[in-house]
């Protein structure tokens, strides 16, 4: 069973193991059972960093993430945006070409994007079009909008 924290932008679905959280989402999960012991501190640390983030005093989460649940093809591309910082985007294409995905592979990215069990930490929200434009977010174009507003700019990385 995920548990609820309220944002800014509506409310954040969490779920976790001991080794780090393996939902931030924005509907359920489906984990069994309320997390306790190391699930549970990882679950109170992403809800601190959460509130810290939305306050504007985090920049960084340290909050571990575990996608051992994920497809493997999948944790490149997640594992790639972690070059795309604070305030800054990147394209599909250009996010493919840095974790070494041929040319013509945004698609790709942008069906892990879709994918992506942990938003905000693996901040995909910052991956846009090849023209700046907002495209796809689990979460919505609205929410998209207001966490790169929140990062205060909307500046290409690559």
């Amino acid at each position: 069973m995920s548990v609820v924290h309220d944002t800014a932008i509506g409310p954040l679905y969490l779920d976790a193991s001991p080794r780090g959280l393996t939902l931030l989402g924005f509907s359920p999960g489906r984990g069994e059972g309320a997390p306790d012991g190391d699930a549970g501190r990882v679950l109170d640390l992403a809800r601190r960093e959460l509130d810290a983030y939305f306050a504007g005093t985090l920049r960084e989460f340290a909050v571990p993430v575990d996608l051992d649940a994920h497809p493997a093809r999948d944790r490149r591309v997640l594992d790639g945006l972690a070059a795309v910082g604070y305030g800054e985007t990147v394209s599909y294409g250009k996010l493919a070409a840095a974790v070494g995905l041929g040319p013509g592979e945004a698609r790709r990215v942008g069906g892990t994007m879709a994918r992506n069990p942990v938003a905000i930490v693996v901040p995909c929200h910052r991956v846009v079009g090849a023209d700046g434009s907002l495209t796809g977010y689990a979460g919505g174009l609205e929410r998209k909008r207001a966490l790169l507003d929140l990062e205060g700019r909307d500046r290409l990385l690559f």
